[in-house]
């Protein structure tokens, strides 16, 4: 079973690839078939064997050879290798398909941001819907709304109804936890930190996992994405980027050297919704593990 799991994620990994290069174009996701995007040949069943085919390729398409991203592949082999993960840790259960739908929507948004700095409404909408109604069959591990029932109504809330507030606390609070952390960047920094993108994933985010599993995805996105934020803006200074503007700047009396090179390399921005989406997955697939492995662990994420 873990095999067949691995093998259905490399094929929905394919057509993730084929989401995640369309849909910022607002091209269909369906019509036409997959193409080279240089040269326009249809490519063959052969030659769109998920992971296999990039390599006896070469990676370069066999009509013109242009060369094919490795971002292909990897998408391909990721989303097999969470479809395992999700069948050892969940079984075939509904909580199974539930995380398999919301571990393909944050795949596609990951990259996307990646690769565009943009996550589509395309994807986070539709994911919002989806994940208030698998909130209904298959409820956060939250008990929020059933203390709520309890406190407001004296009753505790049938179990699907309790499942649905619970999909809404969690997008109401990632979605305005966000908002009001962008807003009050732009009202210290005078400039935008984050876009309403990043707000609107967030809600998705929280109709799927309620607003403990959200909680821990801002907090550990946030912190990953600090990590290597910090760790490419000394890599970038290091290595010298965008010495030529910084020279030009220090001719002009605007500072030193390497006082502008600082201060340029400081402002690259890297997409805040790849680390949440990173976040998203890891409470997903390593919570259940923690919790089993290690109970004590566990209990601080729950």
């Amino acid at each position: 079973m873990v095999i067949v799991f691995f093998l259905f994620g490399l094929v929905i990994g394919s057509f993730l690839n084929v989401c995640i290069t369309r849909i910022p174009e607002d091209v269909s996701i369906i019509l036409p078939g997959s193409r080279c995007p240089k040269c326009g040949t249809a490519i063959k069943v052969y030659d769109n064997v998920p992971v296999f085919a990039w390599i006896w390729l070469g990676g370069k398409c066999r009509a013109c050879g242009t060369p094919i991203s490795v971002m292909y592949p990897l998408v391909e082999l990721a989303t097999g290798l969470l479809f395992a993960a999700a069948f050892l840790e969940y079984g075939v259960a509904q909580a199974t398909v539930k995380w398999l739908f919301f571990t393909c929507l944050i795949i596609v948004l990951t990259i996307t941001d990646l690769r565009m700095r943009l996550l589509p409404d395309l994807v986070t909408w539709p994911g919002f819907a989806v994940g208030l109604m698998f909130s209904w069959f298959v409820p956060p591990n939250e008990g929020l709304s059933g203390a709520l029932g309890w406190r407001f109504f004296h009753q505790h809330l049938q179990r699907h109804l309790a499942g649905l507030l619970d999909g809404i606390l969690g997008a109401a609070f990632g979605s305005f936890l966000l908002w009001g952390l962008a807003a009050g960047y732009k009202l210290v920094r005078k400039r935008e930190g984050m876009g309403m993108g990043d707000v609107k994933m967030m809600a998705m985010v929280g109709a799927f996992m309620g607003w403990r599993g959200t909680f821990w995805t801002i907090l550990l996105g946030s912190l990953l994405g600090s990590a290597i934020g910090l760790s490419v803006v000394v890599a970038l200074y290091l290595a010298g980027w965008q010495r030529k503007l910084a020279e030009r700047g220090s001719r002009r009396g605007l500072g030193t050297v390497n006082a502008l090179r600082w201060t340029i390399a400081s402002q690259y921005q890297l997409p805040l919704g790849t680390f949440l989406g990173i976040g998203a997955l890891a409470v997903v697939y390593l919570d259940p593990a923690i919790g089993s492995g290690w109970p004590a662990i566990g209990g601080i994420f729950r």
